[in-house]
């Protein structure tokens, strides 16, 4: 069964959320509160797929919710709900390790879709890898059945979506990808957001593999048109 937990500490709000992901085949836990999301995680032993956390609650805010649930666990989806459209707001919950966010008010088509693709992306980490599941590039390894990445043989402890995005880079190394294709990619052709989110992880992945995040050996930027891997640690001489 697909289970998320759902912090949002409006009534009508939350309720409208929850009719709709049980409609939708999710078993739903909700609460009004980020204090007791992070409880309810914890006396569930983080048996969640995804957390749908709104951003302005009194307390506890969803981004700080966000960070300790992504201390927690790598795996589990988490998207951010606001009414906020302010560019900041959407940056902030992705640097702490969102995976997608969610303006007020939404459709219920539109919140499904979006929660069903991070879904899939979560579900991603189960699949068995037949090919060999060994990635190498330069100093990193990626292997696909752990889903898991190393650096000089240290592990480096990454989202799902940045690892997938690091995996579409390390399956076309050398070449140019433009962000709608990244973006289609890793969140699917009928993503309802803009690639103002490619970005954003790209900026966290950096900060996790480069030595200099501010100057990158390893992804670099194609201006105007999306990012290349180069594996040789040599992105600073092809831009």
């Amino acid at each position: 069964m697909k289970r998320i937990l759902v912090c949002e500490d409006e009534d009508v709000i939350r309720d409208f959320v929850v009719i709709n992901l049980k409609r939708a085949g999710y078993d739903v836990v909700d609460v009004n509160c980020g204090e007791k999301a992070l409880e309810v995680f914890n006396e569930e032993n983080g048996n969640f797929d995804i957390a749908l956390l709104d951003i302005m609650m009194p307390g506890i805010d969803g981004f700080q919710v966000c960070k300790e649930l992504r201390k927690k666990s790598s795996t589990i989806g988490i998207i951010m709900l606001s009414a906020k459209t302010q560019e900041m707001d959407k940056v902030s919950g992705l640097m702490l390790g969102a995976d997608d966010y969610i303006t007020k008010p939404f459709s219920p088509s539109e919140l499904t879709a979006r929660i069903d693709a991070v879904y899939r992306r979560v579900s991603m980490s189960f699949v068995k890898e037949e090919k060999s599941p060994i990635i190498t590039s330069g100093p990193f390894s990626l292997n696909t059945k752990s889903r898991t990445v190393a650096k000089n043989g240290e592990n480096i402890e990454l989202t799902q979506v940045e690892y997938q995005i690091l995996e579409y880079f390390m399956n076309n190394q050398n070449t140019a990808l433009d962000r709608t294709s990244i973006l289609n990619h890793i969140w699917g052709d009928g993503y309802f957001g803009d690639d103002k989110i490619v970005d954003v992880n790209i900026r966290r992945l950096r900060m996790k593999l480069e030595d200099v995040p501010s100057n990158p050996k390893y992804i670099a930027t194609i201006w105007g048109f999306g990012y290349k891997w180069c594996g040789d640690g040599k992105a600073d001489e092809k831009k």
